[in-house]
């Protein structure tokens, strides 16, 4: 009984191991595509000498200045996650979340530090998203919606702080024509929790407890903006702990069981020494 439950556990495990690294490497090639593309976007849009600030003015004077961008009659069926789709589509570029979406993959192509910043409500429902990028050590705030750096009357880049004080933050607002006030940073996160299912079963308080400062350690952005990228990490943990089942399986059928099974490394061993040894002739 056992030996025959072991076989079934051994068969599944391995065709899951197998699928999942087809995934795998779909997933790899996925993400490369997308990054040649998003490389060959920014040359284009991006002067090879720029600065860092030179680069930021750049990428939103391209999204406020652009070529004509299609227009999808049913924009919520846009895969909003793939940056191909999102820098091609002016509803997407129109909105907070996707706009800066598509700021965060230009700017990262282009090797600027950059993240996501959600601006909350007392609720701490995201009422607006925006970006913040590195510069000379600071962390600058850009909004991509609106295709500003938030700046003060002098002209300074400012950072999530600064803009928590509300005179500086309306200096900053008032070159911006149209700019929400209830836009503010006195609450704010790089992660919504709450869109998980279950509202996120309340997992941002334990993670606080557990790890003061996750979301503001780990940069986020990528693995929740891009779709590849998400595939692709998902199979790779995916695959190394179906790796890891698998060794536990196969020390259990050697040491508990002692029954024959199928040993991947010493077949491929074999393989190899068969196709690279040169035949006797006799």
């Amino acid at each position: 009984m056992k030996q025959s439950l072991f076989r079934i556990v051994w068969r599944s495990v391995n065709a899951a191991l197998l699928v999942s690294v087809l995934v795998l490497l779909y997933a790899a090639g996925w993400e490369h595509s997308v990054r040649r593309y998003l490389d060959g976007f920014t040359d284009a849009i991006i002067p090879t000498d720029a600065t860092p600030e030179q680069q930021v003015e750049a990428i939103l004077l391209w999204m406020r200045n652009g070529p004509p961008r299609s227009s999808a009659p049913n924009p919520t069926g846009l895969a909003v996650r793939d940056p191909q789709t999102v820098l091609n589509y002016q509803q997407l570029l129109s909105v907070c979340g996707t706009a800066t979406n598509a700021f965060l993959n230009l700017a990262r192509s282009n090797d600027l530090q950059v993240r996501r910043l959600l601006l909350l409500a007392p609720d701490r429902r995201a009422k607006h998203v925006v970006a913040e990028v590195l510069l000379d050590g600071r962390w600058i705030v850009v909004d991509p919606t609106y295709r500003a750096v938030m700046r003060n009357a002098k002209g300074e880049m400012l950072t999530r702080k600064q803009l928590q004080d509300p005179q500086t933050f309306a200096e900053a607002t008032a070159a911006i024509p149209g700019y929400p006030p209830e836009y503010t940073y006195e609450k704010y996160a790089h992660v919504r929790v709450a869109r998980l299912p279950l509202d996120g079963m309340r997992l941002r308080p334990v993670l606080d407890w557990i790890f003061p400062g996750w979301d503001e350690k780990v940069d986020w952005s990528l693995f929740l903006e891009r779709e590849s990228f998400f595939v692709l990490s998902t199979a790779v943990l995916t695959t190394l702990f179906l790796l890891l089942v698998r060794m536990l399986l196969g020390w259990y059928a050697d040491q508990r069981l002692h029954i024959p099974r199928f040993h991947l490394r010493s077949t491929l061993l074999r393989a190899g020494a068969a196709f690279f040894t040169t035949p006797e002739i006799k």
